[in-house]
């Protein structure tokens, strides 16, 4: 595997999830860093800002409408507005969007019962779209959908989105899940430096603490940002092996390994002053928040630090700050032997048989489509030929690289790989036993069975 490296001197202004997740086996191990070295692509013939790429052939739609839901809203809604309103143009189809809310599985059921389903479903979770897909929700993707799949994706990605070996869906937006963002004013005023080990992290965090900010900030109120957490914890530490049989429950929660992943995330959620509000703050601040009291207030902000994914830089611009001068980006620090890289993802599925909705998938498999929102930023593709220019600055540019070198070598999202009542419903198990174990750190073991019970029942192995 080609090693790839990290500038840790890259610059980024402050600026949600999603993350999103086919077998587990499916997934090469591996790990994903911010510069690639020596990674290839074409960077040359799409200028970011320029008009996309016209490279695939769509159907004449005129007069077929065409609705479509996914989780996001803010910034992330007005940037796919961007891709459907092209796809519009070519195709003389008319298109709706419908947020989901969180609980896509729960959003879809009720469409589906009421006999109206959307035509096409950004899902975040490989767990459910699996689901669909076995309940026959899902639609199969049709040929020119499929070879357009087949021509820009890697093989892990189209695994990821195919169920008992039928091609089901396109992973549309990608992200790279290892990512702690920080004020530079926050850094300069403690004398903190970038960290490479999660002991160096611990201690500059303190840093900060200690020179009047509050270290991290945690969007807390959203559970899936702290599955992001203990993931990253627990890939680090436990390898890559042990990640691969706990995200198919072959293991218990119940397993040493987990105990010693949520000891050593005690280790600063449990740890007075590093978490931005203290942890009830923390459970009360939802995501896009996080991010505003890390970059807000850019000379004396809430927080000198957030984690999450790539798609931080979109909320970091909007707090008003700018990447590449107020706000840097370092990669998770490693836990164990090396840093960890976890991915995540959303994957468009067809809900109805339509010709619009196999066609927008071809549209979407395309460069063409990821091309429009690679230009407005807080994106990433995992298609191949979405040239790195089409990204907006060099920061989200070497992270897209990063990306397409690692090729099928890759961890994707835990979380989202598992039954969506275990790893992606609000309130419920592993995002609210998480937000519990936020609350109260020391409760280690109690945490663990609430995990395995909750687990036992979603897995039914």
């Amino acid at each position: 595997m080609r090693q790839l490296t990290v500038d840790t001197g890259m610059h980024v202004s402050l600026p949600a999830k999603r993350s999103t997740r086919a077998a587990v086996a499916l997934l090469a191990a591996g790990a994903l860093m911010l510069t690639a070295a020596g990674c290839g692509g074409d960077d040359g013939d799409t200028v970011s800002g320029g008009p996309p790429p016209n490279t695939v052939k769509l159907p004449n739609l005129k007069g077929q409408k065409l609705q479509v839901t996914a989780v996001w809203t803010g910034t992330e809604q007005e940037n796919f507005t961007k891709v459907l309103k092209e796809f519009e143009k070519r195709t003389g189809a008319k298109v709706s969007f419908v947020p989901s809310g969180d609980d896509m599985a729960g959003f879809v059921g009720s469409k589906v019962a009421g006999g109206a389903p959307p035509d096409v479903a950004m899902v975040g979770q490989v767990g459910v779209m699996r689901e669909f897909a076995q309940k026959g929700w899902a639609k199969p993707l049709g040929a020119e959908a499929g070879a357009e799949l087949a021509k820009n994706y890697a093989k892990g990605w189209q695994d990821l989105g195919s169920y008992e070996g039928k091609p089901y869906g396109v992973y549309f937006k990608t992200s790279n899940k290892s990512l702690l963002w920080y004020n530079t004013s926050a850094f300069d005023y403690a004398g903190a430096k970038v960290p490479k080990t999660w002991r160096e992290f611990l201690a500059q965090a303190q840093l900060i603490s200690d020179s009047g900010t509050d270290a991290v900030a945690i969007g807390g109120q959203d559970g899936w940002t702290l599955t992001d957490w203990f993931e990253n914890v627990y890939l680090s530490q436990a390898g890559a092996e042990k990640y691969d049989q706990l995200a198919q429950h072959k293991i218990k929660w119940t397993d040493p390994s987990v105990k010693k992943a949520l000891e050593t995330l005690a280790e600063l959620w449990g740890t007075k002053g590093l978490v931005a509000g203290g942890r009830s703050g923390a459970l009360q601040t939802a995501f896009p928040d996080s991010v505003t009291k890390a970059f807000g207030n850019k000379a004396e902000p809430d927080a000198g630090m957030v984690f999450e994914a790539d798609f931080v830089a979109a909320n970091v611009a909007d707090a008003g700050a700018e990447l590449d001068r107020d706000a840097k980006v370092f990669p998770f620090p490693a836990v164990g032997g090396k840093a960890p890289v976890v991915t995540g993802g959303d994957v468009g599925v067809a809900l109805t048989n339509s010709k619009a909705a196999q066609a927008l998938l071809t549209f979407l498999a395309s460069p063409d489509a990821g091309t429009i929102w690679a230009q407005s930023g807080g994106f990433i593709s995992a298609n191949k030929n979405v040239k790195f220019s089409a990204y907006p600055n060099a920061s989200m540019r070497k992270i897209a690289q990063a990306l397409i070198a690692a090729g099928n070598d890759f961890r994707f999202d835990m979380s989202d790989q598992a039954p969506a009542s275990f790893g992606g419903k609000p309130a419920q198990g592993e995002w609210k036993a998480l937000q519990d174990f936020l609350k109260n750190p020391r409760n280690v073991e109690g945490i663990q069975r609430r995990l395995e019970a909750d687990a036992a029942k979603a897995y039914k192995n």
